[in-house]
């Protein structure tokens, strides 16, 4: 794997610190009237989900994470394992639902989704960053209330459920975000 040079270091890089990948989630550079300039660096261990912060100076040097991805197909769920399949070597792979880190909340079969694999393993899945999914269940909405910032709690297809305006209603489509779990908008068929 690479080497890089503190001054390399970039937002969205993936590092090997302590034998576990991180992704830098923020850069901050600093320069002291004396001395080294500093880096302060905040990560987010790709396994563990946790995030740390660590400075290094100038002179330090830290090896890439041997990270890769890849588009694979949500297949089903078993117990609590979910079960994906490559699309181009049709190699099936299961991930845990901790693995999903609540990404599970917004799988629909056949699905694309994005893989992130360490030294060969996968460990972490991202879906689509936005979805379109079918009203299960929802409170009716009241005459008069289409034109206010009232919200209502909704149950999609997939199990998950959000906050959606009140006009919603059972059977709409509905855009959301898997990043963030909020409604963005009412797709027509």
């Amino acid at each position: 794997m690479p080497t890089y040079s503190t001054s390399d270091l970039q937002k969205g890089m993936k590092l090997e610190i302590d034998g576990e990948p991180y992704l830098i989630v923020e850069r901050n550079f600093r320069k002291p009237g004396k001395g080294q300039a500093l880096y302060t660096l905040k990560l987010k261990n790709l396994i563990k989900q946790t995030v740390l912060e660590r400075t290094y100076r100038s002179s330090d040097s830290l090896e890439g994470a041997d990270v890769s991805e890849s588009e694979v197909q949500y297949l089903y769920a078993q117990g609590d394992d979910y079960v994906f399949m490559d699309s181009t070597s049709f190699e099936q792979y299961e991930l845990s639902k901790d693995q999903l880190d609540g990404a599970d909340r917004f799988l629909k079969d056949g699905m694309l989704c994005s893989v992130t694999f360490w030294n060969g393993n996968p460990i972490s899945i991202a879906p689509p960053n936005h979805v379109v999914l079918k009203v299960e269940y929802c409170e009716p909405s009241a005459r008069g209330n289409t034109a206010t910032n009232l919200s209502k709690p909704v149950t999609l297809e997939t199990g998950a459920e959000i906050s959606a305006p009140a006009f919603i209603e059972i059977g709409d489509l509905l855009k959301i975000d898997t990043r963030t779990g909020e409604y963005i908008e009412r797709v027509k068929e």
